[in-house]
């Protein structure tokens, strides 16, 4: 009875965590740590490692399963592709950078033996979902960020719960060298990934092809997946210790990649168990952190964490990330987030013990210690300050949305990228949607027309919709659903015949005459060649930014005070006032409020003065 108390304690404590989370946009795992040390031997002693007896790794273990084959679900291959180089290198490459210098800070700062500091440099790899996906769901990034991410997180959990076991059972409870090493970690992978694929295999047969009533179809495919889940752990543990977590990730990875029957249904059902099973488990294991492991190890403790988030971190981020589309800023987010999560914190507790039966004591404290050190840490500062360091570095900008997958449409796409903006195309047409991720954009296969697809584009939160394509009706309709339907105060359109012209500004569109703008186009080459050629390079070495006169530091000065305030490369091209004349100012103009001012340069000066009197934008 008592278990079954403390049971219905963590689950309260976890929802609370999560409505709270919800409540003040904060990663609920920050919740989560805070209610598992309150109710721990630290503070009220009301969970200690003997409450669940024998029984919490095999119930962390099936946790952490649900958990990884949650994420392996929403991990779709088109996601993967956002930024296929990074991710590659970030899991390859990237890993074992952090591997091996982890251990070697470790080994250092910690004056441990190689074998042990391999053993904590191998927990360490992982992220994982448990700790990512509370991240994105307060922080909004561009996809491709959200998409490392989330890949990241997944398979680095897999490759550090492999690794782990490898190294202690070949390194430091064997005699094994670094062949029997990396033949031991592939054969585990295999088993795992294999047995993964095969109860995948399975499921989706039995959904597929099991005549599923429709009055309970949902319930069961709800039911079975969730015994493919168990099926897949249990059934790769029995072939080799370890292999389960991977196997639970590749049968999510594979069934949420293909055509699965009541797919929404399944996919509402794992989200909400992945809620009360990441509850119980972050409080489980936050309160058995021993907090005297911690202080144990000191200011050298402080310092392998350094070496962890300040300096690996960013260095593994940059190294992947170099030659991709991210942005300075993006690269520099990604490097300042990347909290530990589930995995280590449950195998380190496990090895410990094992530790301590080889009759070695100080390592296991020291591994317990160090491991729960950075995770607490990084949870804390990464994940708990996560929305705010996205907010600092102006990571989070809102959707723009292209209907129309077309030349027009995908060089529009190119061009918003490179200024850094959030784009989604939509086109019902599958060559263009691969085409246009092939150029690594996001695209979305759907009809622009139809609200429902607009809506599964995040129509509701974007702040801009651009309709491209060659048929006036069909840019006109979407125009009038973003307007009218989904209140989009920003919506522009090209028009191909000028006479439909007024038929979009009078639903206050922004309607691009094509043949107008493409004479305009012509007439600057021809008449104006050097402003022609710069303007094309906007977003690459110049730039064009305009901002409204509101900041009382603006309001009633002259041009020549602005000027002498805003950066070398940079000045004051344009001067639009509230009743719409434009003009080029003179020095002695004096802004008024409701003035718009465009300054035009090179693009860091322009950005540094757009933030000089615009600081939030």
């Amino acid at each position: 009875m008592i278990l079954v108390a403390v049971v219905a304690l963590i689950l309260t404590l976890g929802v609370a965590s999560r409505v709270l989370a919800d409540r003040f946009r904060i990663p609920s795992v920050l919740f989560l740590i805070g209610a598992g040390i309150a109710i721990g031997p630290e503070v009220l002693g009301l969970v200690s490692k003997d409450t669940f007896g024998g029984g919490l790794s095999a119930m962390v273990g099936v946790s952490v399963a649900i958990i990884l084959f949650e994420g392996g679900y929403h991990l779709h291959l088109g996601k993967l592709r956002e930024s296929p180089r990074a991710l590659t290198r970030l899991v390859t490459v990237g890993a074992a950078i952090t591997w091996l210098g982890t251990a070697a800070a470790v080994v250092v700062f910690l004056e441990t033996s190689l074998e042990v500091g391999l053993l904590v440099g191998a927990l360490l790899i992982a992220t994982g979902p448990t700790v990512i996906g509370p991240i994105l769901q307060v922080v909004t990034v561009r996809d491709h960020v959200a998409a490392l991410l989330e890949g990241e997180g997944v398979i680095n959990d897999v490759t550090a719960a492999i690794l782990v076991v490898v190294v202690f059972e070949v390194l430091v409870a064997g005699n094994g060298g670094l062949s029997r090493l990396v033949v031991d970690f592939v054969a585990r992978l295999f088993v795992g990934l294999a047995v993964g694929a095969l109860v995948a295999g399975i499921v989706w047969y039995a959904l597929s092809h099991g005549n599923l009533t429709p009055s309970t179809g949902p319930l069961h495919a709800r039911l079975i997946v969730l015994a493919g889940i168990v099926a897949a752990y249990g059934g790769a543990e029995l072939v080799a210790h370890e292999t389960g977590i991977a196997a639970a990730a590749m049968a999510g990875l594979v069934l949420g990649n293909v055509d699965l029957p009541h797919h929404e249904e399944v996919i509402d059902f794992l989200d909400d168990l992945s809620v009360v099973v990441l509850s119980f488990v972050f409080v489980v294991l936050a309160a058995l952190i021993d907090f005297q492991d911690i202080l144990t190890l000191g200011l050298a403790g402080l310092a392998v964490v350094v070496a962890v988030t300040l300096v690996l971190r960013p260095a593994v981020i940059y190294l992947a990330t170099t030659g991709a589309r991210y942005t300075r800023r993006e690269r520099l987010f990604l490097s300042a987030v990347g909290p530990r999560g589930i995995i280590p914190a449950s195998v380190a507790t496990l090895f410990a013990v094992e530790l301590q039966s080889l009759g070695r004591p100080q390592e296991a404290q020291l591994l317990a210690g160090t491991v729960f050190l950075i995770i607490f840490a990084t949870v804390v500062l990464q994940a708990g300050l996560a929305r705010q360091i996205a907010n600092y570095l102006e990571v989070s900008p809102m959707r723009t949305i292209i209907v129309g997958g077309g030349r027009v449409g995908l060089s529009l796409a190119e061009r918003l990228e490179q200024d850094g903006e959030n784009v989604l195309v939509v086109d019902e047409d599958p060559d263009a949607v691969e085409k246009a991720r092939k150029r690594g954009l996001r695209a979305l296969e759907g009809d622009g027309t139809d609200a429902d697809a607009l809506a599964e584009a995040g129509v509701s939160d974007a702040k801009t919709v651009i309709a491209t394509t060659p048929d006036d009706d069909v840019n006109l309709l979407v125009c009038q659903l973003a307007k009218t339907t989904f209140d989009v105060e920003n919506v522009a359109s090209r028009v191909n015949q000028p006479d439909n012209v007024d038929a979009f500004e009078s639903l206050d569109v922004r309607a691009i005459d094509l043949s107008m703008a493409t004479a305009w186009s012509l007439e600057n080459v021809l008449e104006r060649p050097s402003l022609s050629a710069w303007m094309n390079e906007l977003g690459r070495t110049g730039d064009v930014q305009e901002i409204e006169v509101t900041a009382a530091d603006l309001v009633g000065k002259r041009i020549a005070e602005v000027n002498a305030e805003i950066p070398d490369g940079c000045i004051v091209g344009l001067l639009t006032h509230d009743d719409g004349r434009t003009e080029v100012p003179t020095g002695d103009h004096e802004l008024r409020d409701g003035d718009r001012v465009t300054f035009l340069g090179q693009t860091n000066a322009v950005d540094r003065a757009i933030k000089r009197f615009h600081p939030h934008d």
